[in-house]
């Protein structure tokens, strides 16, 4: 064999290169030189074990947790990294017995000190939705950096903990550390789903006295987050002011204006967006095809579920199935509704039945064929004890007189113990959110606005008699 052929050989069985061949994605190459050199091999698998999550992906990670438990077994001990990256692959596939079977290993070895240690562990028990582990993980960590933060506030994020959310961003404040981009893409969208928009606006002007510039991905937490609350010109503001925009911004965009009933701004932007040659994803096309649900263009919904199939090859998925039938449904579309469900190839949930019970409803009188009939025998099928379901059959009954079938409803809720579920409302004044349910009066100066709304129906009964 020639002598550089030798040499070669043997700088690849050094550390090293095997760190080299792991980073660029070549783990089975690197196990084949750990297998054929066994006497570097608790080096060499020490580093293999170690690879670097950013290139290495899939069925890996389980590679890496078997890897780890012949480190262990072998008796090399183990470093923070080490830990932190088996952490990662527990977390990748939910691994939860498998990742606190290594917190325990990591407690023995006095390593769940270490900040990044203690980061990954939080992450891990975020991904499992352990919400309370991993915030004992996090009051327990010695040191904290604007990581760990960040990490506990996309895990109460994760299990839609918003308020947490907030108030863990509002102490990290308090404590001294200064949120950095990741930060603030989080809490943008926790104000997304909050609704909150003046908390949202607090956070954007944070922002800007921080100096941040508007990256794609602040922009788009800003988009979505301005779109949800229901200020499409602040989210149109913010849109046209960004240079570099993904298919994710655009994505954001055409959902608010899909939400806000700005239909045909929503498909003129989704053309606007495929001239620019960006290809649009399943979440755009959701948008777009929600955008003709609210408008009532049924055409046009068809022409974009087909074109998301047949042109750029997305396969739909269940909420793209749900959207077509609130398209139909929302038109009085009934009968096609109905086919359209009956004949999707997979198993449509009761999300997607109750979409059509919903529609039946409102168009009760143009429903001959009786789909209402057939719709709420199969969603009591699949939800017999959802009590949501019964009130929505029983309100059906009672609006073509069927009175005797709408008690029979309810006493059968009466029986098998279930009780509706409260109506909730929200209305944000001067940043403070104010809940209601119905039927129970949580705030004190009710009396005042029930007083009001008198008057204003009597008004109306005067102008309007």
């Amino acid at each position: 064999m020639p002598k550089h052929s030798l040499t070669f050989q043997q700088s690849l069985m050094k550390p090293s290169r095997l760190c080299t061949s792991n980073h660029f994605g070549y783990l089975s190459y690197a196990k084949r030189l750990v297998n054929r050199h066994s006497e570097n091999s608790k080096l060499s698998l020490t580093n293999v074990t170690t690879l670097p999550y950013s290139n290495i992906t899939g069925n890996n990670d389980k590679e890496t947790i078997m890897n780890f438990k012949r480190i262990h077994c072998s008796g090399i001990r183990s470093s923070e990294l080490k830990y932190a990256a088996v952490f990662k692959a527990c977390a990748s596939f939910l691994a939860l017995e498998e990742g606190r079977q290594i917190q325990v290993d990591c407690l023995k070895h006095g390593l769940d000190s270490d900040v990044y240690v203690g980061n990954t562990m939080i992450h891990f028990y975020g991904c499992c939705k352990k919400i309370l582990d991993a915030r004992k993980v996090f009051d327990e960590m010695p040191y904290t950096s604007v990581v760990s933060w960040n990490t506990i506030i996309s895990a109460y994020f994760r299990v839609s903990w918003f308020c947490e959310s907030v108030e863990c961003f509002m102490k990290m404040r308090d404590v001294g550390i200064e949120p950095d981009e990741t930060t603030f893409v989080v809490v943008l969208s926790v104000c997304a789903e909050l609704g909150n928009l003046t908390f949202g606006k607090y956070v954007h002007a944070q922002m800007i006295e921080k100096g941040l510039g508007l990256t794609c991905r602040l922009g788009t937490a800003l988009v979505h987050m301005y779109g949800k609350c229901g200020a499409m010109n602040m989210a149109s503001l913010v849109f046209d002011k960004m240079v570099d925009c993904n298919v994710w911004t655009w994505s954001a965009m055409i959902q608010g204006l899909a939400q806000h009933g700005r239909a045909r701004h929503a498909i003129a932007l989704f053309e606007k967006m495929k001239d620019a040659s960006i290809q649009p994803n399943h979440v755009t096309f959701l948008g777009v095809i929600c955008a003709c649900s609210h408008a009532g263009y049924v055409e046009d919904g068809y022409r974009f579920f087909e074109e998301m199939k047949n042109v750029y090859g997305i396969k739909p998925q269940l909420t793209h199935y749900g959207a077509m039938v609130d398209v139909l449904g929302r038109a009085g579309h009934l009968t096609e509704a109905y086919n359209f469900i009956v004949n999707m190839p997979i198993e449509p949930d009761p999300t997607v039945w109750r979409t059509l019970l919903s529609a039946c409803s409102v168009h009760s009188a143009s429903d001959f064929d009786g789909v209402g009939e057939k719709v709420q025998k199969k969603l009591l099928e699949l939800e017999p004890r959802w009590s949501g379901n019964l009130v929505m059959v029983a309100n059906k009954y009672a609006e073509v007189c069927k009175w005797e079938d709408a008690a029979q409803m309810r006493k059968s809720m009466r029986f098998k113990r279930l009780k509706k579920i409260a109506g909730e409302s929200c209305i944000e004044v001067n940043g403070l959110t104010f809940r209601s349910l119905s039927g129970f009066d949580s705030q004190a100066p009710c009396m005042d606005i029930y007083l009001l709304l008198d008057g204003l129906c009597l008004n109306m009964k005067i102008n309007n008699p």
